[in-house]
């Protein structure tokens, strides 16, 4: 089995995200899901050690797309992308990381960026020293120049396979066993190939095949036949490579690289062609056409736009939460405070409403507080509260805005919620009302004779916040006059507003 504990990589990676990548590379796809799961829902390392954060990220980011997992790959690789922006990148690990988002963009279509990532992480990597880090650079910069040579125009082609040449003949120099070495070897043979030198390339190729052979290395059998399969075919012996290319295909196709795929499902299908096989050609183009669909050509720009985008967005919301994080946090609960719930619920009632859906608010009061504060004492008050907040994130999706209002009173805004009548607002309420009530708060507490339950009013928008607000209000008032521990709902948030809550934002 491939061993990438040999890689440059890994001094950098956590064990688990190593064991990803090995599982992808011997192609075991669905073993290499399942437990890519469990690694992104941990934090890669913290603020303290930077590069190595944007490396676990990025190198995340690439597992995700070659698991098809576009979505998270682009979030990944954004949040990376701020990482790398926020200091002057040196050191191994900056080197790897940008070469490895080098490699991610190309795999989107965002071309332009793609070469100009991997040529600074070569810079990077001959600055640092370091002869293991510089070789894999060049490794990836070299088989990326080998793909865009095998699709440009001959002259062109010569020039781009002579640099691959020397960029990986160097790299081979640096290293003489392991992962590496054997990626480099099938990438060294493809350049010769395309300049023609066919003889040391079978040879090194051949190598390259007997090495990944041995560590079952997937990705290195896909390269070492694709080479193997354009000797044969310039030799003019079509049926073999024919076979060699359909092995290439069919190990691309285990480890999930889509660039690799959709290069050697074209050659196969030229081969096919050649032969007069028009089944197999068919077919080859058919498996080009399903890895086209992973990132169609129309979308790959679209999708390097995505990116940059999205990285802005990030980089420019991480600036705002950090200037406003204390002003708008509750320190004893962790929840948003009012000033935050002031600043944000206005953006998201407004963005709901633009999209046709209905923003609720949720008014939550603890019953007897003062009882809980009186028999058990303040600070066990300040627990229960605590605890409160932990049972209102549990009964609310992530996009919800939870918020301690003032004191032992909560305010939740659902958001982007699509038709009024789901009753996703009293929902949610009864959900919350019978997780407190139903809570063993003796850990909390101790014995206690009136334990803490909640009263809560619901209201429904679209409206203002304010309008919201005092709609809600009204249904906790009667909630409150009607025996607490229950939920009670404001039919409309119009006109008929109460008077009792007409100023309530200015007097709480």
């Amino acid at each position: 089995m491939v061993d990438r504990n040999d890689s440059p990589l890994a001094e950098h990676l956590p064990q688990q995200d190593r064991e990803v990548r090995l599982l992808l590379e011997s192609g075991r796809v669905l073993e290499a899901n399942a437990l890519f799961d469990e690694v992104v829902s941990g934090m890669p390392p913290g603020e303290d050690d930077r590069w190595r954060r944007a490396t676990v990220l990025v190198h995340r980011a690439v597992v995700a797309f070659r698991l098809s997992r576009i979505p998270l790959a682009l979030e990944l690789a954004a949040e990376a992308w701020v990482e790398l922006d926020a200091e002057r990148p040196e050191g191994t690990a900056a080197a790897q990381t940008i070469g490895m988002l080098g490699y991610l963009v190309e795999s989107i279509g965002h071309r332009r960026a793609a070469l100009d990532m991997m040529r600074v992480s070569v810079e990077l990597a001959r600055r640092a020293g370091h002869a293991e880090t510089l070789a894999h650079c060049m490794q990836r910069l070299g088989g990326t120049l080998n793909m865009r040579a095998a699709e440009a125009p001959a002259d062109d082609a010569k020039r781009i396979f002579a640099e691959a040449r020397g960029m990986l003949d160097e790299a081979l120099s640096l290293v003489g066993n392991g992962f590496l070495h054997r990626a480099l070897l099938a990438a060294y043979s493809r350049s010769l190939a395309g300049l023609g030198e066919l003889a040391e390339a079978e040879e090194l190729a051949q190598r390259a095949l007997h090495l990944n052979e041995i560590a079952e290395d997937r990705w290195g059998l896909a390269v070492a036949n694709w080479v193997l399969s354009g000797v044969r075919r310039t030799q003019g012996a079509l049926p073999a490579a024919r076979t060699l290319a359909s092995r290439a295909v069919a190990e691309a196709d285990r480890v999930g690289d889509t660039i690799m795929l959709r290069r050697v499902t074209q050659d196969l299908a030229d081969i096919c062609a050649d032969l007069g096989d028009h089944v197999g050609e068919a077919e080859a183009l058919r498996r080009g056409m399903a890895a086209g669909g992973k990132i169609l050509d129309t979308l790959q720009e679209a999708l390097g736009q995505a990116l940059e985008q999205r990285r802005l967005a990030v980089q420019a919301q991480r600036v705002a939460v950090a200037a406003q994080e204390a002003a708008a946090r509750d320190p004893l609960t962790g929840l948003v405070n009012r000033l935050g719930l002031e600043r944000t619920a206005p953006h998201l009632i407004k963005r709901t409403a633009s999209r046709g859906r209905v923003p609720w608010l949720v008014l939550v009061d603890v019953d007897w507080f003062k009882d809980v504060n009186d028999d058990a004492g303040h600070a066990a008050g300040d627990a229960a509260l605590r605890e409160i907040a932990q049972l209102l994130r549990r009964e609310c999706r992530a996009d919800d805005l939870v918020a301690r209002w003032a004191g032992d009173e909560f305010v939740i805004l659902l958001v982007d919620v699509s038709d009024e009548r789901t009753e996703a607002g009293p929902t949610v309420a009864e959900r919350i009302r019978a997780a407190v009530h139903g809570h063993d708060w003796r850990l909390v507490l101790g014995k206690t004779t009136r334990p803490p339950t909640v009263s809560i009013g619901v209201a429904a928008g679209p409206a203002q916040l304010d309008q919201l607000f005092t709609a809600a209000d009204n249904a906790l008032y009667r909630a409150k006059r009607q025996g607490r521990n229950r939920v009670e709902v404001q039919p409309s948030t119009g006109d008929e507003l109460n008077t009792r809550a007409a100023s309530t934002l200015t007097t709480r």
